[in-house]
């Protein structure tokens, strides 16, 4: 075990075989990490009072933070984000500096820089979230070209990227 990994009541992590973990990052509790996922320096993943879920080929950015969140898969959680208490699903992306209470975001959704998305929102499916506090715009009203940006911030680059770290991940 790693020395940043710890039970809480009992439960330990459970990280996938697959899935690359930072040494730099601190997994507590009820945590799952699937296959093919990344977890990156000065992440907490803190499964404590609920669960927390990183799934198939998700990656959390450095010093991000997730409490009682879940994760879909093929998510990028960009560096610096906050999700406590928060579900998001497949395919989405959530930027840099993010801050997510309480909130459900919808699949293949966008979530600016920055933004805030305050206690009780529900983001449907395939939108763009900006701004603080959020607003929500679908993505076919916007200039936006979600596979683009996708590809660009999510590819399996970000999977191939952890493979080559030797020294980082577990």
């Amino acid at each position: 075990m790693d020395s940043r990994e710890y039970g809480f009541e009992g439960t330990m992590p459970d990280i996938h075989g697959y899935a690359h973990v930072s040494r730099e990052a601190t997994v507590v509790g009820d945590v799952t990490v699937e296959p093919n996922a990344s977890v990156w320096p000065g992440v907490v993943l803190r499964g404590d009072v609920a669960p927390v879920r990183v799934g198939h080929e998700s990656h959390v950015g450095d010093n991000a933070v997730l409490h009682a969140s879940s994760v879909g898969d093929n998510v990028m959680v960009g560096h610096g984000a906050v999700l406590n208490d928060t579900t998001v699903e497949d395919g989405c992306l959530i930027g840099f500096n993010s801050t997510l209470t309480d909130s459900t975001i919808g699949e293949h959704s966008i979530i600016a820089m920055g933004t805030v998305v305050p206690e009780g929102y529900e983001v449907p499916a395939e939108s763009f979230v900006r701004g603080m506090p959020a607003s929500v715009t679908p993505l076919e009203e916007t200039n936006i070209d979600p596979e683009a940006v996708f590809e660009a911030y999510h590819s399996g680059d970000y999977t191939n990227l952890a493979q080559r770290h030797d020294d980082l991940f577990e």
